[in-house]
This record gives C-alpha cells, sequence and structure tokens, in this order.
C-alpha cells in the first residue's frame, strides 16, 4: 500500500518539488493548490507521466471549510494520510511595521499559522495511535527569517515562522509516543517565486552576498531535506528544526 501524503501550496516552488520528489520516492501525493489549477494538474501530470499516483486538490489553508474538503477528499482519493507537509504560505509587499495594517497582519497569520495548525490538527486525527491510527510525520515549512526578524522587509512574516518553530516544537512533543514525528525546515534565500510576490523578484541575487555559501538555494535543494525528514530515514528525528539556507 502507498505511503500517503498531502504536499500543501504545491502548484509551484518548493511544494511544487517536494511533491515531484516524494512521487519518486514511492509515495501517492495529493497536490494542493489556492488557485492556479493548471499548475497543480502540471505536477500531477509529471507525477503520472513517471508511473507515480498524484491527484490536485483545491483548498485555501486560510478557511477551514475547505481544509476539511481537502483532507475529506485526500481520505477517498488515497486513502489513510501518513505524511504531510505545510508548505503553503505567503509574504507580503515589502513594508516595515508602522505601514502594516491590520488586514495584511490577518491575512499573514491566517495563511501561514493558523492554516499550518488546522492541518496538522487533521493529520493527527488520521495518523495518531490515539485515533486508531499507524503513525506519520508531519514536516512544517518555517524560513530563517525566524532567526533574522527580516527587518524592513517582512518583520510580520518572520514573526509568523517563529510562530511555527515553537508550534513544531511544542507538537513534536505532543505526539512522540503517538507514532507520529514532526519537524521544521528552515530555508534561506531560495530561488522560487514568492519573492515576486512580496515585489523583489531579484531578492535572492541581492542578498546572496550575505550568505556563506555565495549562493541562493533551490527548491530541489529544500525538497530534498523534506524527503529525508518524512522517510523512515529520519525514524528518530523529531522536533527539529533544520536550517537549509547555505549558512546564512
Amino acid at each position: 500500500m502507498d505511503q500517503v501524503l498531502l504536499v500543501t501550496g504545491a502548484s509551484r516552488g518548493i511544494g511544487a518539488a517536494t511533491a515531484l520528489l516524494a512521487a519518486k520516492a514511492g509515495w501517492a501525493v495529493a497536490v494542493n493548490y489556492t488557485a492556479n489549477a493548471a499548475a497543480a494538474e502540471d505536477v500531477v501530470g509529471q507525477i503520472r507521466a513517471e508511473g507515480g499516483n498524484a491527484f490536485s486538490v483545491q483548498a485555501d489553508v486560510a478557511h477551514e471549510d475547505q481544509v476539511l474538503a481537502m483532507f475529506d477528499k485526500v481520505d477517498a482519493r488515497l486513502g489513510r494520510l501518513t505524511g504531510l507537509v505545510n508548505n503553503a504560505g505567503v509574504v507580503d509587499l515589502t513594508s516595515r511595521v508602522e505601514d502594516m495594517s491590520v488586514a495584511r497582519l490577518k491575512r499573514m497569520f491566517d495563511i501561514n499559522v493558523i492554516g499550518t495548525i488546522v492541518c496538522a490538527r487533521e493529520a493527527i486525527r488520521r495518523m495518531s495511535t490515539r485515533h486508531g491510527g499507524e503513525g506519520g510525520s508531519i514536516v512544517n515549512l518555517s524560513s530563517a527569517a525566524s532567526r533574522l526578524g527580516s527587518p524592513g522587509q517582512y518583520v510580520d512574516y518572520a514573526a509568523a515562522k517563529g510562530a511555527i518553530d515553537a508550534f513544531t516544537l511544542g507538537l513534536a512533543k505532543e505526539v512522540a509516543a503517538e507514532g507520529i514525528r514532526v519537524n521544521a525546515v528552515r530555508p534561506g534565500l531560495i530561488e522560487t517565486g514568492i519573492h515576486a510576490s512580496g515585489g523583489i523578484p531579484n531578492r535572492v541575487r541581492e542578498l546572496e552576498h550575505l550568505v556563506p555559501m555565495q549562493r541562493g538555494g533551490s527548491a530541489e535543494e529544500v525538497a530534498q531535506a523534506i524527503i529525508w525528514l518524512l522517510s523512515p530515514q529520519a525514524s528518530y528525528t523529531t522536533m527539529s528544526l533544520l536550517d537549509v539556507s547555505g549558512g546564512r
């Protein structure tokens, strides 16, 4: 029977790279997207072309009813969930804190924090031995911003990712005896489309001189770390915050 993985925000960037690598590792993959159905179907098509099992599922993780419907669809199409990658996330235009609106802050935390927690909640209900499950693995996407603070650009995003760090540590301890491992990956400067959505499409090239390795990373390099954390090779690894940041 396939190991079943849900990757949120998997139509592009790190999420798409994770979905593709997971399928190659033998996972059946639910490819979540918010709006870009064509991009998600392209990821599914690549997986199926190589003999993998995947389908796309729409849900905005900021809305609980959509999250519940998504998990029900994964149950029906693929079976019992054994892995979750909480990758869905947003940034906003660069801003100082005194210029941030409450609407911006609510969006930032609804998607990046509350969405992650609600998805983890639903995964636990399916994975935990306390609920009749057989265990599983959750990987949350944090960011090196949680350590660096992103002053003058995305302090709200950094704060949201700091919340993900704390959530990862607490949840890992809470469910460790129930067969579930919980870890987080903290990417640094990675070449993905998220920078353009924040109004700085050249951000990686502008800041790569600050990275000890003197370059930005790729989505695939982050995905490799995620796949390892999901795998049996990481069977004694939980409550870890794994930096994939080139030393920054």
